[in-house]
C-alpha cells in the first residue's frame, strides 16, 4: 500500500504516502504540539484508540531503540506497546541518526501493525480541528474516497474498552524502599512507576479492577494514574476511590486521576472542544501564584464550580482558565490535571512526587 487517506467525519479527504503497516483503522483524530518525544506519546496509553496527529514536521530523525525485554520499566517506552491506532505527519525520515537508534520509525510502526501516513500538512489539519474540535476520522486504502465507504472499510477500538485494554493484568509489585505505594494503573505511563521508584518508594501496580480496599492494606499511600477515555465509563472505579477517603491514607492522582478523583469528590468531568496534548502547557499554582511548562494528554476537565466545599481548585491553566488540579482541605489527598512525570516534556512540576512522598511519609511516622 504506497498511499492511503485520512478521511474526516465533516468529508475532509487527505491523501499523502503510505508508511508503517498497511491496515486501515477508525479513531478520534487528535494532535500533539511536541518537538521531540515520539517514541514516549506514541507508547502512552491515553492515546489508545486514537489518530495521532504531528504538529512538527519531521517525526523519526533519531529513530527507535531496540525493544525493551518484556517485564521490564526501561525507558524511552511509556508501556509494552504502540498504543496509537495511527499516526499522520508531514514527513518522517527513513535514515535516522543517533546512538540508540535500532530501527526507523516505520519499521516500528509496521512491527506492531499500526498504519501512518505522510506527506499531509498536519499544522493546517490542526487549525481544523481547533476550528471544529476533535473529529472521528478514518485511514483508508487509496481507492476510498467517501465518508460512507471510510466507514464502512475501517475499524477502530471501543473507547470504553480502552482503560480496560491498557490496564494490567494482575497486581505488579516493584521493589524499592520502606515507603510503599500502590498505585492505580488506569493506563499508566511507565514513568509514573519510575518517577516513584527513584524517589525511594516500593509500588504495587494494580488494575483498574482491583479491590482497592483490599490492595491498600498495609501500604502507605495512594496514587491514581493517567489514562484513556471518559472518567464516567470508570464510575465503579470511583465508588472505590470515595470509599478510600475515610481510610485517612494520602491520595495523589495524575491527569485522568485528577478527574476520577473530582468524581468522588462529588463534582463533574465533561469534555473539551479538543484536549490539551503537548509539553507547553502553563498552568498556575493558585496557592503560590507560581507558573510552570507542563506536558498534558488529556480530552477532559473538571468542573471547579462542581466541588464541594471539603474541596479547592489547585492549578489552573493559563491558556483556557480550566482546572489543572485540585485540593481536598481536610484530608491528604490531591490531584494534578497534567504530568509531573513529564516524558515526554519539561520536568518542571517533578518536584509534586517529592511533596506527596514526603507527606506519606509524615503520616506513616505519625506525624
Amino acid at each position: 500500500m504506497q498511499w492511503m487517506k485520512l478521511v474526516l467525519e465533516d468529508g475532509t479527504v487527505l491523501r499523502g504516502r503510505a508508511f508503517g503497516a498497511p491496515r486501515e483503522v477508525a479513531g478520534e483524530v487528535v494532535f500533539n504540539t511536541g518537538m521531540s518525544g515520539y517514541v514516549e506519546t506514541l507508547t502512552d496509553p491515553s492515546y489508545r484508540g486514537q489518530i495521532l496527529v504531528t504538529t512538527f514536521p519531521l517525526q523519526g530523525n533519531y529513530g527507535v531503540p531496540a525493544a525493551r525485554a518484556a517485564g521490564t520499566l526501561d525507558e524511552p517506552f511509556e508501556s509494552d506497546r504502540i498504543q496509537v491506532e495511527g499516526l499522520v505527519c508531514l514527513r518522517h525520515s527513513a535514515h535516522p541518526s543517533h546512538h540508540a537508534n535500532a530501527r526507523t520509525l516505520g519499521a516500528w510502526l509496521a512491527s506492531e501493525d499500526v498504519p501512518a501516513i505522510e506527506g499531509i500538512d498536519t499544522r493546517t489539519l490542526t487549525r481544523k480541528l481547533r476550528e471544529h474540535g476533535t473529529l472521528r476520522g478514518y485511514l483508508v486504502a487509496d481507492d476510498v474516497d467517501t465518508l460512507e465507504g471510510a466507514r464502512a472499510r475501517a475499524r477502530g477500538v471501543a473507547m470504553e474498552q480502552a482503560v480496560a485494554d491498557t490496564t494490567v493484568r494482575a497486581p505488579i509489585t516493584y521493589e524499592g524502599g520502606s515507603l510503599k505505594i500502590v498505585l492505580v494503573d488506569t493506563g499508566c505511563k511507565d514513568h509514573i512507576a519510575r518517577s516513584l521508584l527513584r524517589r525511594g518508594a516500593s509500588v504495587l501496580r494494580v488494575p483498574a479492577h482491583a479491590d482497592l480496599a483490599r490492595a491498600v492494606e498495609g501500604y502507605d499511600g495512594v496514587l491514581l494514574s493517567n489514562g484513556p477515555g471518559d472518567p464516567k465509563s470508570l464510575m465503579p472505579l470511583v465508588d472505590q476511590i470515595r470509599g478510600l477517603f475515610e481510610k485517612n491514607i494520602p491520595i495523589f492522582g495524575v491527569c485522568l486521576g485528577n478527574q476520577l478523583l473530582s468524581l468522588a469528590a462529588g463534582g463533574d468531568t465533561y469534555k473539551l472542544k479538543y484536549g490539551h496534548r503537548g509539553q507547553n502547557q502553563p498552568v498556575q499554582d493558585l496557592l503560590t501564584r507560581r507558573c510552570y511548562v507542563t506536558s498534558q494528554n488529556h480530552g477532559y476537565a473538571v468542573r471547579d464550580e462542581s466541588l464541594g466545599a471539603d474541596w479547592e481548585p489547585w492549578f489552573v491553566n493559563v491558556n483556557d482558565g480550566t482546572n489543572e488540579g485540585i485540593r481536598c482541605r481536610n484530608r491528604p489527598i490531591a490531584s494534578v490535571q497534567f504530568h509531573p512525570e513529564a516524558r515526554p516534556g519539561p520536568e518542571d512540576t517533578g518536584f509534586l512526587f517529592d511533596d506527596f512522598l514526603r507527606l506519606v511519609g509524615s503520616m506513616k511516622r505519625g506525624g
